[in-house]
Order: C-alpha cells, then sequence, then structure tokens
C-alpha cells in the first residue's frame, strides 16, 4: 500500500477535527473510526455555529442537525431533523450499524437516540440564541457567502490499510424554514464514496447541491478516469449551468481517490480545505470558477 497513507481531507479550515482523525489513524484507527472522530470535535466546538451544539437555529428558534456517515463496504447511515443530540454523526453511525435502515428523521431520530444511550441536550448555547434575537428584529434571510452560515464539516480518511470513509454533519443554514434538510445528510449529494474509486464530499447551497448529486457526481466520474480535480470542476462547473443565478451563492467539492490524489472545486473565492497527512495539518485553497 502507498507509504503516504493514512491521509484525512476535510471542508474549510477545521484543523482540529483533521488532526484528531490523523492521530487515530497514525495510532492504527480504521477510516471508519477515525471520520466519526474527527467530525465530532466540531460537532462539540462551540465556537462553530454551523455544526453541532451551538449551531444557529431556523427561523423558530430550533436547532436541528444533519449528519450521515459511509463505511468502506457501502454501509451508510444518516439522521435529519435531529434535535436534542451534539453527536449527529454518532446517531447516523448507530442507524447504520445497529437498524435495518438508511436514515432516521425527526423525532424518530431523538427517539432512537435516547434508547441508545445518547443524553438529551439543550443545542442552544446563549450566544446562538443572542445572535437569533437579533436576527428576529429583521428577519432577513439571505445566505452569505462563504460566511458562518453554510461551513459543514465534511471529511474523508483513507486508513493505512488503504480502505476510505467519510462522514459529514452540519446545522444548516442558519434562519432556514422549519424542517428544512439540505444535502450533508443525503448519500450520494453531500456525501458519497466507493472504496474501489475514492470519495467526495460537498459544502454550500444545499440546494444547489441536492439537485445535481454532486457528490456521487463526482465519484462516478473518478470511477470513468477523471483525476479528483477534473471530477471536482465538472461538477461545480454543472452547478454553475442549472443555476443562472450562482453568483449569489457558494458551492464546493473535495475529492480522493485510492491513489490518495486530492482536488477541490468552488463556484466563488475563499473556500479551503484542510489535510492531515504525515503529521501534518496543511490548509490548502481551492481553486475556483469566478
Amino acid at each position: 500500500m502507498q507509504e503516504d497513507f493514512p491521509i484525512t481531507i476535510a471542508t474549510w479550515n477545521f484543523p482540529n477535527a483533521s488532526k484528531r482523525a490523523g492521530e487515530l489513524l497514525a495510532a492504527g484507527a480504521t477510516a471508519l473510526d477515525a471520520v466519526e472522530q474527527g467530525v465530532m470535535v466540531e460537532e462539540a466546538n462551540l465556537k462553530n455555529t454551523t455544526v453541532g451544539k451551538g449551531g444557529a437555529p431556523d427561523r423558530d428558534g430550533n436547532v436541528t442537525l444533519d449528519a450521515c456517515i459511509i463505511a468502506p463496504d457501502g454501509n451508510a447511515g444518516a439522521v435529519v431533523y435531529l434535535k436534542n443530540n451534539t453527536h449527529a454523526v454518532s446517531v447516523a453511525r448507530k442507524v447504520m450499524e445497529e437498524t435495518p435502515h438508511v436514515m432516521l428523521a425527526g423525532e424518530g431520530a431523538d427517539q432512537f437516540a435516547r434508547e441508545k444511550g445518547f443524553e438529551k441536550e439543550n443545542l442552544l448555547t446563549p450566544s446562538s440564541e443572542a445572535a437569533y434575537n437579533e436576527w428576529l428584529k429583521k428577519k432577513e434571510y439571505k445566505p452569505i457567502i462563504n460566511i458562518e452560515n453554510h461551513d459543514t464539516i465534511g471529511m474523508l480518511c483513507i486508513d493505512k490499510n488503504g480502505d476510505l470513509a467519510g462522514a459529514c454533519s452540519t446545522s444548516g443554514l442558519s434562519y432556514k424554514m422549519n424542517g428544512r434538510v439540505g444535502d450533508s445528510p443525503i448519500i450520494g449529494s453531500g456525501l458519497f464514496l466507493d472504496n474501489e474509486v475514492g470519495g467526495a464530499v460537498a459544502t454550500g447551497m444545499g440546494e444547489a447541491i441536492m439537485k445535481n448529486v454532486s457528490s456521487f457526481l463526482v465519484v462516478e466520474l473518478m470511477r470513468q478516469g477523471n483525476s479528483p480535480q477534473e471530477a471536482c470542476e465538472t461538477a461545480v462547473k454543472r452547478i454553475i449551468d442549472k443555476n443562472p443565478n450562482y453568483k449569489e451563492f457558494q458551492a464546493a467539492i473535495i475529492a480522493i481517490n485510492k491513489k490518495g490524489e486530492i482536488g477541490s472545486y468552488c463556484i466563488q473565492k475563499g473556500f479551503s480545505y484542510v489535510k492531515y497527512q504525515n503529521n501534518t495539518n496543511t490548509n490548502i485553497s481551492s481553486k475556483y470558477y469566478m
């Protein structure tokens, strides 16, 4: 197996998350364990207002989380509209491993989490509540490019054996409509992988990513012989072609193939991803369309 393995990559600049995953991989952990533990770092980070506890609420003041996880064998689990649980990625893994289903939603997901021993938590922190109360004064809703309202964490890990796993977690767009679900927990949209080919994760305007099943598209393009970079560029340009208003939002994709080659592309300047390899974190600015 390639001597440069293991490798961790993750959307945006979340160095603590990628370091956690990378150190676990270096110690011999599986890719699946590493992506879960890495994503959990940001879910517990109260300063991150777009993932886990402390995430920005919806328009009715509810903090709701979406997450998914995919194992090397293609098994997958997801939760949507999950309340009262910081570690949505861990609940998603339980769905994958301990139910006959792929996805649980809302009250059913919350009930399942209680049954599996997850303690009920209040995810609305004082700072998020204060920001929400300020937002209520004008109730303006507009995605802010590259700013705090859609910085999903998506992570892909290749372990020492060359096996690939991925995870994605988010609290979704700030002040979204009650019940809104984005691309992050949707297998093939926010995250997809094939252990024989590679994997991809997306972030940004979830509605645009969902309509194009962007992560699945990237993996299929790599299967056909495209490099990760070529595949990411094609997928992002597909979003641009389908959205005349593309200048008003961000969409970004990162990908890695079985050789450990990495690609990244986005619509707007400002997106970056972090790579952890050989005990080193590197924040890399993505190539972009505009």
